[in-house]
């Protein structure tokens, strides 16, 4: 199973939202109410991204084990994409 390097940052002020980017697959970016709420978006859009470039013949990125940045929190977030299944 391939695991991404997530950044989160967190809110400075009363209304912002949790920012989560994917430091390893590049163009997962998402935000979330709170940090819950923001590792469900980057999941999803991480299965988003990964089911368009398998339907394009194209390969998922290789997760990068330096990867690094300036956030509040990193995290190794898996991969779940279902090759052959309809999407809904």
């Amino acid at each position: 199973m391939l695991r991404y390097h997530i950044a989160f940052h967190l809110p400075r002020a009363t209304g912002e939202m949790v920012v989560a980017e994917a430091l390893d697959f590049p163009g997962a970016v998402t935000e979330g109410f709170d940090l819950p709420d923001a590792r469900l978006m980057i999941t999803s859009a991480m299965e988003d991204l990964a089911q368009c470039l398998l339907e394009e013949g194209k390969p998922l990125p290789t997760p990068n084990p330096d990867a690094t940045a300036d956030a509040d929190l990193i995290e190794l977030v898996p991969l779940s994409v279902h090759v052959g299944v309809p999407r809904a």
